[in-house]
């Protein structure tokens, strides 16, 4: 395949290298994504680059996969991507630049470290480097550990600063580099640890042999100081450099069985242990010996141990030896594990603690005042579902309920899947206009329809009063309008771009949106394969998740069944209704006053100027159900005038 291709093909996929976060994977440069919310990278659909919103990152595939290995050189970057996908490349290209280390080595076609690692190892003595980490001479001799002080990668390009580094071989064609400076510079900060390889398919498996040599069960860590650290305990590890290469490390195992089981003991962090859990599945499906188990203790990872507690580290290396304290250990592990994810003992702390960040929380008004009634205030956090037949106008009742909203300054954020931005601000204004006459008691006839507002070739014919209607109606729209934001979407929106620009939304502002969605049966399928309910059930799910890891209300747009066009709302009113009955936790219906009585006809009814239309609350999970709220519906105007109870007059 040629290069440019392989390049497009690298960045169609996902970046399965980097460790998966609760949300996109975790960045490789600043580790977003191990936090409490666990949101790391996505990927925007616009530009089709993945973004960090914590160190504002914004790479494609092949970017990244340099950065989760170390690498960056552009050739090295593609070719390694290729491997990693299982891409054949046409053609190499071959650098001709020097090669150099600082004069230590030179080679213009670099086959082999061996004598670049004999020189650096002549200079270990040279940085105390290896003695701050706990390391011993007699381990720096064993793995020839050595060190460079002005190092600078091989394909560096020229002005690029030199710093000193240990150099750990991984193999005669790979290596690491670590920054042996106590204080690094901030823009040097993702470069501390660089790999270097000197072409084509290597290993980033430290001490790899020990898998076929080790007569004692073989630690598996992620960093190479690690490995190290339990060798120089007493026990055998080997390295697979990062949490980002258990899919490499696991093809490795298919060519190198294990002599020995082996213990999966990755760092005790949120990365560590999700990349614990992944590569479990893999060792299972090779049917390879394992056993969960922690040497660190209570700290981060092996070394960190064996600085501030060799002689534990050591004792915990010793028992490893015993199958029976292997087998505890790892009881013991999985019932952590088990217990974090569900234990509501675990849970109460957070439980607590959201309880106090919500107590400053209240619910937000719709800003019609029977239906805030009717849930206990406005909306909460949670997944709002309203449908209606067709041209009853539930868009036009959810926008305006976003307009009301946004008037009280909170930010709503629409996504709109069926008309354009520039429709959706036109039923507004044209909204306004209406209330503008009916509040101050002037002719109807001014009000503008949405196409009065966006044929300007009729502005020449309107008369000085529907100007300045339409003026005061567009200024009144402009009051709130920063809090209105509109995505367009014409079947290429699903619910993973409506959670990536959700959280996009927050970095940017601070603010936390109510997301609307209009409408459900249209949004990008999840899976092409699955069916129309399947897919509705799936968007279902994720947009309660988005409102539950947000913490905010979600109102989806629903259409009904043809065959209920002519009776009362019910559950099964809605199009694959299963998924939107179960799944959320509001559930509006919208009909015309009087459906489903006898002799009642839904073509006069929607012929009147107002129609009168109900709301039916159909489903509360937290409160009653059942409830009717009347309101007038000027469908010309986009507007919906709540009615008191058994009146006919407004009240909004």
């Amino acid at each position: 395949m040629d290069r440019e291709r392989a390049k497009e093909l690298i960045n169609a996929q996902q970046p399965t290298f980097l460790q998966a976060a609760k949300k996109g994977y975790i960045c490789p440069r600043c580790n977003n994504g191990t936090g409490k919310d666990g949101t790391g990278i996505t990927k925007d659909p616009r530009t089709g680059r993945y973004h960090c919103f914590k160190c504002g990152l914004h790479a494609d595939n092949l970017e990244l996969y340099g950065l989760a290995n170390g690498i960056q050189d552009f050739n090295q970057q593609l070719q390694g991507a290729a491997d990693y996908y299982g891409i054949t490349l046409d053609s190499r290209p071959v650098d001709t630049r020097q090669y150099t280390h600082n004069s230590i080595h030179t080679d213009t076609q670099p086959q082999d470290f061996t004598l670049f690692y004999r020189d650096a190892a002549a200079r270990i003595a040279e940085t105390d480097y290896p003695q701050r980490r706990g390391l011993s001479q007699k381990i720096c001799r064993q793995y020839k550990i050595g060190y460079i002080p002005a190092w600078k990668h091989p394909n560096a390009p020229a002005g690029t600063p030199s710093s000193p580094r240990l150099i750990i071989p991984v193999s005669k064609y790979s290596y690491l580099a670590r920054d042996t400076r106590a204080e690094i510079p901030e823009s040097q900060e993702e470069y501390k640890k660089i790999k270097v390889k000197s072409g084509g398919t290597v290993s980033w498996t430290f001490n790899r042999e020990a898998l076929r040599t080790a007569e004692k069960p073989v630690f598996i860590v992620e960093g190479e100081i690690d490995a190290l650290s339990i060798i120089e305990a007493g026990g055998a590890a080997v390295a697979i450099g990062s949490t980002g290469n258990i899919n490499r490390f696991a093809a490795e195992l298919k060519d190198t069985r294990p002599a020995q089981p082996l213990l999966i003991a990755l760092d005790n962090d949120k990365a560590g242990q999700a990349a614990a859990g992944k590569l479990e599945t893999e060792l299972r499906r090779q049917n390879i010996p394992f056993y969960r188990y922690n040497p660190a203790g209570s700290y981060k990872d092996a070394n960190e141990r064996l600085i501030a507690d060799r002689a534990g580290l050591e004792e915990a290396i010793a028992r490893a030896g015993s199958l029976e304290d292997l087998q505890a250990e790892e009881a013991q592990i999985r019932e952590k594990d088990y217990c974090q994810r569900n234990c509501a003992a675990d849970a109460l702390q957070s439980f607590i603690d959201g309880i106090a960040e919500g107590a400053s929380t209240a619910c937000i008004p719709t800003g019609f005042t029977r239906l805030d009634a009717e849930l206990d205030g406005g909306l909460y956090e949670g997944l709002y579902i309203c449908g209606a037949i067709s041209s009853l106008g539930k868009t036009t009742f959810v926008t305006q309920i976003a307009d009301q909203i946004a008037q009280q300054g909170q930010d709503v954020l629409i996504f709109s899947l069926e008309m354009a931005r520039t429709e959706i601000m036109a039923k507004s204004i044209s909204r306004h206009t209406m209330q503008e006459v009916l509040a101050t008691g002037g002719d109807t006839r001014d009000a503008k329809t949405t196409r009065g507002i966006t044929a300007g070739h009729r502005y020449k014919a309107y008369s000085r009063t529907e100007l300045d209607l339409i003026n005061t109606a567009v200024g009144n729209y402009g009051n709130y309008a920063e809090h209105i934001f509109i995505v367009e979407g014409f079947g290429d929106v699903g619910v993973l771009q409506i959670q990536e620009v959700v959280q996009e939304h927050i970095s940017i502002t601070g603010r936390t949106p109510v997301v609307i969605v209009d409408y459900l049966q249209i949004l990008a399928p999840y899976n092409e394969r699955s069916s129309d309910k399947q897919n509705t059930d799936k968007a279902v799910l994720e947009l309660k998740r988005i409102s539950r890891d947000y913490k905010t209300p979600v109102i989806a747009v629903s259409s009904f069944n043809r065959e209920n066009y002519n009776t009362a709302v019910s559950m099964q009113s809605f199009k694959e209704s299963g998924g939107i009955e179960y799944g959320c936790d509001i559930l509006l219906g919208l009909q015309l006053a009087g459906a489903g009585t006898q002799n009642f006809d839904a073509t006069a009814e929607k012929a009147k100027e107002p129609r009168a239309v109900e709301v039916i609350i159909l489903k509360n999970r937290n409160g009653k159900t059942g409830g009717k709220i009347e309101f007038a519906y000027y469908p010309m105007f986009n507007l919906f005038a709540e009615l008191k109870r058994n009146q006919g007059e407004s009240c909004s």
